[in-house]
């Protein structure tokens, strides 16, 4: 009796061959012999063609579950999914009373289910009658519990559990419907699909699909916090997606879009800890982007190297394509406030008038020189290269190669000046 569950062509025979207590109309065997032919030998289509010429001729018959799952078998042979789904929809209201035979009706009403929760995903625009039509039948699989005869516990325990795989697989198709149709109108509707995926999440929280489709309409409106959130989400809860997509590209794309936004994946690990935790990002949830991110080391550097930093911005703004002219309309002849930097050379050596000057960056190896001090006096001595100064001037020339910023200051303004007196030798470093 089990071959006649898995199979709806055999256990449409076993259902004729079994129920001796029904009794046929003038001419009806043979149009069931007849489409029952067209089965054996997998002609769907003129199988299709017979049945209906069966119900045209017959229309009340007591083979009547017997011809359901016909048509059944005749529907998805043919890969005529919408037909079975509208079958389903016939049926439904009559599923009580049309399978009720104790002997066959339970494999009978199992093959209707089983058949409908699997057509429901190839229907991609199903109407809403079709739509409520697979949902029911999805439901009643989930919970289908009439044991075919002869059936044993073994057997029946695995078959069970076999038929929920297309039920679930039917009920999540459903629930992402209004999203996927949201999504693929002209224009799209993303804050509609947004709304659709969310209340699918409530009902399928685990679900890496619906979490990933919701990832998609978040992106399109622009969240993109959320939408990373999805999307690392669905990467480690199934990267596969239900079977559908390559986990390599699913995963890329997440962790991907999380370096775009942030700028690094710089706390990526931390966030696929906490994506496992809920299926929605808690609330305030953020992702810190690129430009906050460098905007507060910007910030922080501003607040550890004032001086270097603001020396980077002129050079900065002297560099661009526009250097000179903002050295004319804005910093020439304008003080500027203080800086430091490391002499390179003084001109001359010894009373120097003039100072080249580097402005060295923390653990990085000091450069060549990028401004020059005119100083109001020579000095009294003369200054060893490397001495660390610190002075304010008034920017007077700038040449952009090699790039020179000629600054006038006065000697009194420059702090960390140690001269010695010319021809004496320096001052030995004293041993630790």
């Amino acid at each position: 009796m089990y071959s006649c569950v898995r199979s709806v062509a055999v256990l449409a025979l076993c259902a004729f061959a079994a129920q001796a207590d029904k009794t046929y109309k003038p001419g009806e065997y043979d149009l069931f012999n007849e489409a029952s032919k067209d089965l054996v030998a997998n002609n769907f289509t003129k199988a299709i063609t017979d049945l209906d010429a069966w119900k045209a001729k017959v229309p009340e018959t007591d083979y009547a579950a017997d011809r359901a799952v016909l048509y059944m078998k005749a529907y998805m042979g043919a890969k005529q999914w919408a037909k079975a789904l509208d079958l389903t929809a016939e049926v439904l209201p009559h599923m009580d009373t049309l399978f009720a035979d104790p002997k066959e009706g339970p494999g009978q009403e199992l093959q209707i289910l089983f058949n409908a929760a699997a057509a429901t995903p190839q229907v991609a625009n199903p109407t809403p009658a079709e739509a409520d039509a697979a949902q029911q039948a999805a439901h009643r699989l989930m919970t289908f519990d009439r044991r075919p005869p002869g059936v044993t516990d073994e057997n029946w325990t695995k078959l069970k559990h076999d038929v929920q795989a297309p039920a679930k697989t039917a009920l999540l198709y459903l629930a992402v419907l209004p999203g996927n149709r949201a999504m693929t109108k002209e224009p799209k509707d993303c804050a509609a699909a947004e709304t659709a995926y969310e209340k699918a999440l409530q009902d399928y929280p685990d679900s890496a699909t619906i979490a990933y489709n919701l990832g998609t309409a978040k992106s399109c409106l622009h969240k993109n916090a959320e939408a990373i959130y999805l999307f690392e989400r669905a990467a480690v809860l199934d990267p596969t997606l239900g079977g559908t997509a390559d986990p390599a590209k699913i995963r890329s794309m997440a962790d991907t879009f999380y370096t775009r936004v942030h700028g690094s994946d710089e706390g990526l690990n931390d966030l696929k800890q906490q994506v496992k935790q809920s299926p929605t990002p808690p609330a305030g949830f953020s992702i810190k982007t690129a430009s906050q991110v460098a905007a507060e080391k910007e910030a922080q550097f501003e607040q550890s190297y004032p001086q270097l930093a603001l020396w980077m911005k002129i050079k900065g703004a002297l560099s661009d394509t526009n250097g000179e002219q903002y050295f004319e309309s804005q910093l020439k002849n304008s003080a500027v406030p203080q800086l430091r930097g490391v002499v390179v050379e003084a001109k001359p050596a010894c009373h120097a008038k003039e100072l080249l000057v580097a402005v060295p960056v923390p653990n990085q190896p000091t450069g060549p020189a990028e401004i020059a001090l005119k100083l109001d006096k020579p000095l009294s001595g003369k200054i060893e290269p490397g001495a660390e100064v610190h002075w304010e001037g008034v920017p007077s020339a700038f040449t952009a190669s090699p790039f020179l910023l000629t600054m006038d200051t006065e000697v009194a303004k420059i702090q960390g000046l140690k001269t010695t007196p010319c021809g004496a030798a320096p001052p030995r470093r004293k041993k630790r």
